[in-house]
């Protein structure tokens, strides 16, 4: 019975003894025992009885419920947590050692606990001085793959033309997991459990891929795509990436699996086939999801990919967000502005399509300098879809500008000139529209006045120069 447990306080005696200024022959005194019993005690040698409790607490002064409180397991269970960190997963720490820990070291827990906490606030004080101060990374590994398929407008025609030969020839092998078959390679649905979390991994040893199970078809027919491209297309996405110096070796790796990501779309949807299909169904993403088997997400990437000469679709901008505002993915075929730091505006409506999900919100925006763009915007789910398991919700928004809407089957027949608009701002600090009410800073540049008896109904009243 755990009321029945010897109590140990060793480490608890040494520091109070400590913070009395007492030596252990002091101490000795005090309690009328010996020396030598005292330092067994701090050295948890011997437990610490009910009449020696209730000596220290009459002695000092002290509550016994203070003295005898089990502070080991408040230390325990804050250290566990700390120890979820990814930063020590690596690391094997059983349980029975930390409890250890925390009872007998409750000084090295409590110094760990603080390191701990002066990480944590460091490591979030440089991620706000590189995504917001006035001297922001810009050589962080992100940004570097950002800046470079934007500069390259997210359209790489040597991979584009050997993804699309490779992509005939996978049909005429029967599929992607037929084409594996012939070179050697088999292709295996397994639980999640079994993959240890993993979506898809190659087993080099048996040449098997595995993909999870539980991933709907589009994202089976996706992983396999972006396997063959890391093996069969390697070579021409390295010679892609060779010819630009990066910073760090980390924004080669991430525009690896970005270019392979585009050479699996590539493969899945080929762009002479895909860019037909597109023009003729008036860029009606849930009809090219049915023709090429894949999801919406899938579409509305490849649909910035259009821009290859002579052969050109509608220019569009593609951006992903979550339900905080955080800008996970962002790829630019229309010359649509984007800040690179910052929040979006809320007026747009792909912050506003988590209140229907699954809905198609069209749009017509209006940029501060008279830009006019059609914005199509709707939740996308990622995840596995058993029971349970984990599924992030997202929203994703097409944007292409304005005198090309035409062409888009969401756009109607109106008249982009006669449409009812929706004005928005690159981002606060950026844009100069004073009668905005969703404002949530003042822009660059602007003074704020002050009006001790007037509230006006937007945030902030700016003077006029």
């Amino acid at each position: 019975m755990a009321e029945n447990r010897p109590l140990y306080l060793g480490p608890r005696l040494r520091r109070l003894r400590r913070e009395l200024g007492l030596t252990q022959q002091a101490m000795a005194h005090d309690l009328e025992i010996s020396p030598s019993y005292v330092a067994l005690l701090e050295r948890n040698q011997r437990p610490v009885t009910a009449d020696m409790l209730l000596r220290l607490a009459r002695t000092y002064r002290l509550d016994i419920a203070e003295i005898a409180g089990d502070e080991g397991e408040g230390y325990a269970r804050r250290l566990t947590d700390v120890l979820r960190d990814p930063l020590f997963s690596d690391i094997d720490l059983p349980r029975l050692e930390v409890a250890d820990l925390a009872t007998s070291f409750p000084g090295i827990s409590d110094a760990l606990l603080r390191l701990h906490q002066a990480y944590v606030r460091e490591a979030q004080a440089l991620a706000e001085q590189r995504v917001a101060g006035p001297l922001a990374q810009d050589n962080e590994p992100v940004q570097e793959v950002q800046r470079f398929l934007a500069a390259n407008r997210n359209y790489f025609h040597d991979l584009d033309t050997a993804a699309e030969s490779l992509a005939a020839e996978i049909a005429q092998a029967g599929g992607g997991t037929a084409w594996l078959a012939a070179k050697g390679v088999r292709v295996r649905l397994l639980p999640p459990d079994v993959l240890v979390d993993s979506l898809r991994r190659f087993d080099r040893h048996n040449q098997q891929l595995l993909i999870a199970d539980t991933l709907p078809a589009a994202s089976r027919s996706f992983q396999i795509a972006t396997h063959i491209a890391h093996t069969a297309l390697r070579s021409q996405i390295k010679q892609a990436i060779r010819v630009q110096g990066f910073s760090s070796p980390t924004t080669a790796t991430l525009l690896l699996r970005a270019l392979a990501g585009y050479c699996a779309g590539a493969i899945v949807m080929p762009y002479a086939q895909f860019a037909r299909a597109a023009q003729q169904r008036g860029y009606d993403i849930d009809a090219l999801c049915a023709l090429f088997g894949a999801s919406f997400e899938q579409v509305a990437h490849r649909l910035t990919t259009l821009q290859r000469p002579g052969e050109e679709g509608v220019g569009f901008f593609f951006i992903r967000v979550d339900e905080a505002g955080n800008v996970s993915k962002r790829l630019d075929g229309a010359g649509f502005p984007f800040a690179a730091h910052g929040g979006g505006c809320p007026l747009w409506s792909v912050h506003q399509v988590f209140r229907c999900p699954g809905e198609i919100m069209t749009q017509w925006l209006e940029l501060p300098g008279g830009e006019r763009f059609f914005s199509i915007a709707r939740t996308v789910v990622s995840g596995q879809t058993a029971y349970g398991g984990r599924r992030i919700l997202r929203a994703v928004a097409l944007a292409c500008a304005a005198q090309q809407a035409d062409r888009v089957i969401y756009a109607g027949n109106g008249e982009p000139a006669a449409a009812s608009v929706t004005p928005i701002g690159v981002t606060c600090r950026l844009c100069q529209r004073a009668q905005c009410t969703a404002r949530s800073l003042p822009p660059i540049g602007r003074d704020v006045m002050a009006d001790e008896y007037r509230r006006a109904a937007q945030p902030y009243i700016f003077a006029e120069s």
